[in-house]
């Protein structure tokens, strides 16, 4: 039994949103108990204590739109003109980078874009992978970084017809090889989904085999949806409808299918995407970055489409894609209290409660039952902290560079901000060589 006491506590339980000596129970990588301090550490005297020190200790974070096979694109120089546009990006960026990778490129991207996660606090993530080079066995090698690093994910292999027919025939095996070991293993930091690249680089012919071996394994997809509007346009001229109007025909969406981005949606789409519960995730830096629109998410959360949070591989550090979520819809909207209470929601209500449906235990909330991925961060708060101005200071006061301590399920990941089980430095020094060679392959 371990308990981490002695700081602020903030659980995400509108029930009880904060204690202020607060203390976790952890015990067999659960949450057993929440409450006082004293009265715990009085119940449980012979159980080991981690004392916070009078730090905010909360639920590590989430992100449901990750890339981890993206590191190596870190300081990489492009052999072409400077793209243009969107399509430009993935053709001369990320379509030349992936069709070089590994399986050792895989692994070792996974393991140092996994540490960054721990390092900056987010303890689950939802990645969405693509190697078209060595796709058999991909998912398998990100599994074991996953293992060792301890961060909580949810893996796809991305299928795709660009690459050829044979390419997407191992890709969806690849999809179904590892959806059954996961059901098989039973690894409660391990699950999946079936992955999709996106609308215009998928068939009808390859769309439909996806369903239905998806159906039958009981799995929903991962796509990228609308992101840009050469997706948009693409769907209109060789299917005659949207891009969410395709995938509700051709049974994509769902209440276990991720539809990241969906920059450009319309009113009818966003109507789908109600009526079939499908998890919406907005990428806020990403989309800025490749200049593809802001994604109307208030409108979609204000009509009751479930919108989470993710980093789309630009950082690991989710506090970073909260604050930059929120002044982006204030820029948007033109309105300076734009986003203020939806945004927070993203990361902390709707990235929760989707993980938790896909892990088949709560996440991202300090409870009784549900798994223990708890973060220490150092924090001390220049006005008063209490349960109604909590956003206020997570928002402007705290960054993943704040986070000293990282558990998730139980297990130690970080504490006193130094990695426990992962020579760091060793690991750094294998995926620069890698990455030098890649290089010279891009």
């Amino acid at each position: 039994m371990l308990l981490v006491g002695n700081g602020t506590l903030i659980t995400q339980d509108d029930r009880l949103p904060l204690i202020e000596d607060g203390c976790v129970v952890i015990q067999d990588g659960l949450i057993a108990e929440v409450g006082g301090t004293v009265d715990l550490r009085r119940r449980h005297s012979a159980a080991q204590f981690v004392n916070a020190r009078g730090r905010i200790i909360m639920p590590g974070l989430i992100n449901t739109h990750m890339h981890l096979y993206s590191t190596f694109a870190r300081g990489m120089a492009l052999k072409d003109e400077a793209p243009g546009n969107f399509l430009q990006i993935l053709e001369r960026l990320w379509w030349r980078l992936d069709r070089v990778l590994t399986l050792e490129d895989v692994y070792l991207s996974a393991m140092v874009a996994l540490i960054d996660c721990s390092k900056n606090g987010t303890t689950t993530i939802f990645d969405h992978h693509s190697s078209p080079g060595a796709v058999t066995g991909s998912l398998f090698r990100i599994a074991e970084a996953v293992r060792q690093t301890g961060v909580r994910s949810c893996l796809c292999y991305e299928v795709t017809d660009r690459d050829g027919s044979e390419v997407a025939n191992q890709s969806i095996e690849e999809n179904r090889a590892f959806l059954a070991d996961c059901k098989q293993s039973g690894d409660s930091l391990l699950r999946g989904l079936f992955g999709l690249h996106a609308s215009f680089t998928v068939s009808n012919k390859t769309m439909d085999r996806c369903t239905l071996l998806a159906k039958e394994l009981g799995a929903g997809f991962h796509i990228h949806t609308a992101e840009a509007e050469a997706d948009v346009d693409q769907c209109q001229r060789e299917h005659g409808m949207r891009v969410v109007e395709r995938l509700h025909d051709r049974g994509i969406l769902g209440s276990k299918t991720i539809a990241a981005h969906c920059v450009h949606v319309n009113d009818v789409e966003i109507e789908l995407l109600k009526e079939s519960k499908t998890n919406v995730i907005h990428n806020p830096e990403s989309n800025m970055a490749n200049a593809v629109g802001a994604a109307p998410v208030l409108e979609m959360i204000h009509r009751g489409v479930r919108v989470g949070l993710g980093s789309d591989g630009y950082t690991t550090d989710m506090f970073e894609s909260l604050k930059v979520a929120n002044a982006l819809q204030k820029h948007r909207t033109g309105q300076p209290g734009a986003g203020w209470t939806e945004v927070p929601a993203m990361l902390f209500s709707a990235n929760a409660a989707l993980a938790s449906e896909s892990f088949g235990r709560t996440v991202g909330k300090l409870i009784p039952g549900a798994h223990a991925d708890l973060i220490i961060v150092d924090y001390d708060p220049p006005t008063p902290l209490h349960a109604s101005n909590i956003t206020g200071h997570i928002l402007f006061g705290v960054s993943g560079r704040s986070v000293e301590t990282t558990i998730i399920g139980g297990r130690f990941v970080m504490q006193d901000r130094k990695l426990l089980e992962i020579d760091e430095h060793e690991v750094m020094a294998k995926a620069r060589a890698s990455a030098e060679k890649l290089w010279q392959r891009f």
